[in-house]
């Protein structure tokens, strides 16, 4: 069944309570259809955006603006430009199946942006972003012994600079690579109607953040042997999941074993509790049988003109923040 789009508060253990805390490797294929999850599923990517005056239809050619503008978010210090062009990104790690079907149009136009360059990229089960796992937070828990008496050499004066980042989703600078490893990371290119499909698994949380999958869109650029160069990136933004089915996933091992502060949903910094305009999946599973796979779907109304690189702080405005700009792709 589905999950619900609204903010519900958690109860029960600390990892489910209420608590706040592209370099290309072509590994092609024809695009993937949308697979159902625990049986045949319709996957409509509309998911509830509304048409000024009517219902949207996928023949919509009007001028006006029949789609809200998806939300801008900062990109977080943790995205590595092209770096992987595949729809199944999920390589050995654990978790429930997530089958993500996205679709890109202009908002303007409601037309389907094809050929548009998406790239997503997100944390595993437990919180740890490939590339980045001496950086990241993960899922173990606080460690080490809380420090006693009086603190010395307290700074004094107005604090300077970006404020520290948490995890990957706020703000902060980009932060370079510390690993190899370059899981659940791929971009891929949408169809004639817009589609992309990618297979992961659900995101686990880290201290700070919500539940949530990065993405970008690029567009205008050109598509090589090697990879897809130039044009501009006209969206950064982010996904994110309802309360009831992080709840359920926390069920799920290796979810389950996470010993993490959680984030909600209405508590979480960068998500602007705007439903589906501000990244709010549409998701589909088996009431209690989550753990057989998810389906998540969203339509992504964008300005193809825009650029949008998300390299600024999102939650602190005026800190500075540099990230990897280009939307380009090289061999490795």
């Amino acid at each position: 069944m589905t999950g619900t789009q609204g903010n519900q508060t958690a109860q029960g253990p600390k990892h489910k309570r209420n608590v706040t805390r592209r370099k290309v490797v072509v590994a092609g294929g024809a695009a993937v259809a949308a697979v159902g999850v625990g049986g045949t599923i319709a996957a409509t990517a509309n998911a509830g955006q509304t048409k000024k005056g009517a219902s949207p239809t996928a023949s919509s050619t009007s001028s006006a603006t029949c789609y809200k503008l998806t939300s801008e978010t900062t990109e977080g210090p943790y995205y590595i430009d092209a770096d992987k062009l595949r729809q199944d990104i999920t390589e050995d790690r654990e978790g429930i199946p997530l089958t993500l079907r996205l679709k890109v149009i202009d908002n303007e136009t409601c037309k389907p942006l094809r050929n548009a360059a998406v790239d997503i990229w997100h944390c595993d089960a437990l919180g740890l972003y490939s590339g980045y796992e001496d950086l990241s937070t993960g899922g173990g828990g606080g460690g080490g012994t809380p420090p006693s008496g009086t603190p010395t050499d307290v700074p004094s004066g107005t604090p300077t600079g970006s404020p520290p980042e948490g995890g990957g989703g706020g703000g902060g600078g980009h932060q370079e690579p510390t690993d190899d490893k370059r899981y659940l990371r791929g971009t891929w290119r949408t169809d004639r109607q817009g589609f992309v499909t990618f297979k992961t698994v659900f995101p686990g949380w880290y201290r700070g953040r919500c539940v949530h999958i990065h993405t970008k869109v690029h567009v205008s650029g050109t598509w090589t042997d090697a990879g897809y160069e130039g044009g501009n990136t006209c969206h950064t933004g982010q996904f994110f999941f309802d309360e009831e089915s992080v709840l359920a996933s926390a069920e799920v091992e290796p979810y389950s074993t996470s010993t993490t502060e959680r984030t909600t949903l209405s508590e979480d910094t960068i998500y602007d509790q705007s439903g589906t305009t501000g990244g709010l999946l549409k998701l589909k599973y088996k009431k209690n049988g989550i753990a057989k796979g998810v389906l998540g779907t969203i339509t992504m109304g964008v300005d193809p003109d825009a650029t949008q690189e998300g390299t600024g702080d999102a939650v602190q405005p005026g800190a500075s923040a540099t990230g990897s700009n280009s939307a380009s792709a090289a061999a490795s």
